[in-house]
């Protein structure tokens, strides 16, 4: 990863980049008011022991065999191995102190009638330790819809600063409202003895969609794109919502929690979501970024638990970046190809561009703060996706883009990325790649801190197993690619990333496999 592709476009992006990469709208920032929202919790309790409610639960056992790579470990993930899995498993995970875990969407088929998302712990040499259990166990016996109902688009992320795991799942029951579940461990593990603080709360009574968290010291900070309830569902506003997380890690009583509807038809507002040691400096408020024209907009989220109230979400700053076009026309536009593209029911694939990717990774530097964030743009070339990537710079008094890049080094399409730092400043970044001659594939580059800003590493790595010889390894008759996938950095050594997205080792519409990659950087010891 340590050659450099030179050529002269790409010469003139870093030009182009370097020109536009300190301009700074200077909106005006207004107070967003639009009247705070207090909800309390609909219910919590402590869960029993999480072995005691797996007992009876239909589990699907997963057979691993972990590749050792130069990097770290490469091993396979959650897969439904059956072909009425869902389309997107919008699969997510993270790393703890001695495990990671991953949560994939909903896959129908594998528990009879009820289709379920499922939930997988490994050490970290790749050896599964737990499931793939249902979901909803985690919720076993918590009386509502947090246990019956159905769900998409969950999250699992390890909050460092606390040492829990935290679950949230959105369920949206066949009566409104739409509720969010959360299950934080008490502990640093997840094993047949770990129990949860339980909580529910029901949100709104509009569809729920897309929902983000940002883990922050005084709070998780979620963001989700309110929809109509009538099919098809159309956009109304977004909702960001601040949740008591000291409140939740103590199991405590009715912590609360308090929402915003922001009065903009800009959809996908992601929550910065805190790597490392450091906090950030006292009485920082969490920071929301979204896609905006040639630009972002950043809005800054102060949260008063004890005085509602007082609670503020402001912005937007509008922080220009070099222009830009969505690929594929932008939402689920569809156009990325892969291999035998527009043969035996072989199409195109979405490329989900209008938004900006999960997550919104900070990192306190001490002498500065970064914010990393990318998204899918139409590279005007024979690609039909690239990726857009930023390191943005002094959120909290005047933020710059410290650098910006368009990573296209050839005529493959790359997109559903996802970035972090490490330490001591390198970057990551995986995503899946495809091509009329390839297909798709997992993929990462990245950047350490002596190579020229408003640049990443070529070649790439794969990760994902190559396709077997005399078989077809692409997606049919569905154009769905997943929504998101995920990048987290180790809380041992605060080095190692661990990646995790979707591939196909055979051909079908929705028979996926995950992966789960774990490498580093030589800079950072």
């Amino acid at each position: 990863m340590r050659n450099k592709a030179n050529t002269a476009a790409a010469m003139s992006l870093v030009v182009l980049s370097s020109i536009l990469m300190l301009c700074v709208a200077p909106a005006a920032a207004q107070s967003i008011r639009s009247k705070t929202i207090v909800i309390r919790e609909a219910q919590h309790d402590v869960s029993p022991m999480l072995g005691e409610m797996l007992k009876g639960a239909n589990v699907q056992e997963l057979a691993v065999a972990p590749v050792g790579t130069t990097a770290g470990v490469n091993f396979d993930g959650i897969a439904p191995g059956i072909e009425n899995g869902t389309s997107n498993p919008d699969v997510n995970g993270s790393v703890g102190p001695t495990q990671y875990v991953q949560w994939q969407n909903t896959i129908g088929g594998v528990t009879g009638s009820t289709s379920t998302g499922q939930v997988a712990v490994w050490n970290k040499s790749g050896t599964l330790t737990m499931g793939p259990f249902q979901e909803k166990a985690l919720w076993r016996n918590f009386a509502g819809p947090c246990s019956t109902s159905l769900s998409l688009q969950n999250i699992v992320e390890y909050d460092k600063a606390a040492n829990v795991w935290v679950f949230v799942r959105h369920v949206y029951p066949t009566t409104a409202p739409n509720y969010l579940c959360f299950a934080v461990s008490q502990g640093s593990s997840v094993t047949p003895t770990t129990k949860f603080n339980r909580y529910a709360y029901a949100l709104s009574s509009d569809q729920m969609d897309y929902p983000r968290l940002g883990i922050w010291p005084d709070a998780f900070y979620m963001s989700f794109n309110l929809l109509t309830e009538t099919n098809p569902h159309t956009f109304i506003n977004p909702m960001v919502c601040a949740f008591d997380r000291n409140g939740m890690i103590a199991g405590t009583a009715n912590p609360v929690s308090v929402c915003f509807t922001p009065s903009t038809k800009l959809s996908t507002l992601l929550p910065s979501d805190l790597d490392g040691a450091t906090p950030p400096p006292v009485g920082s408020p969490n920071y929301y970024l979204n896609l905006d024209t040639n630009s972002v907009d950043l809005w800054q989220f102060h949260v008063d638990f004890t005085t509602p109230a007082n609670s503020t979400f402001t912005g937007p700053t509008n922080i220009l970046v070099p222009p830009f076009l969505q690929a594929c026309s932008g939402r689920k536009g569809v156009c990325v190809p892969q291999l035998g593209t527009g043969t035996g029911g072989v199409g195109y694939l979405s490329s989900w561009s209008d938004r900006l990717m999960s997550r919104l990774a900070y990192r306190n530097f001490g002498d500065h703060e970064s914010l990393l964030a990318s998204h899918t743009v139409n590279p005007l070339s024979t690609a039909y996706a690239a990726i857009r990537w930023y390191e943005i710079r002094s959120p909290g008094t005047t933020p710059v883009v410290y650098q910006a890049s368009t990573w296209q080094p050839d005529g493959t399409s790359r997109w559903l990325m996802s970035m972090a730092m490490d330490k001591v400043g390198d970057i990551a970044v995986g995503y899946s790649e495809s091509s009329s001659t390839q297909y798709p594939a997992i993929a990462y580059t990245g950047q350490v801190p002596t190579d020229p800003l408003n640049t990443l590493e070529s070649p790439e790595n794969i990760i994902s197993p190559a396709c077997p010889a005399g078989q077809a390894c692409n997606q049919v008759y569905n154009p769905s690619w997943g929504t998101y996938s995920s990048m987290s950095v180790d809380p041992v050594d605060d080095c190692t990333f661990w990646y995790t997205n979707q591939y196909y080792i055979q051909q079908g519409s929705k028979i996926w496999n995950t992966r789960i990659a774990s490498f580093k950087f030589p800079s950072c010891q």
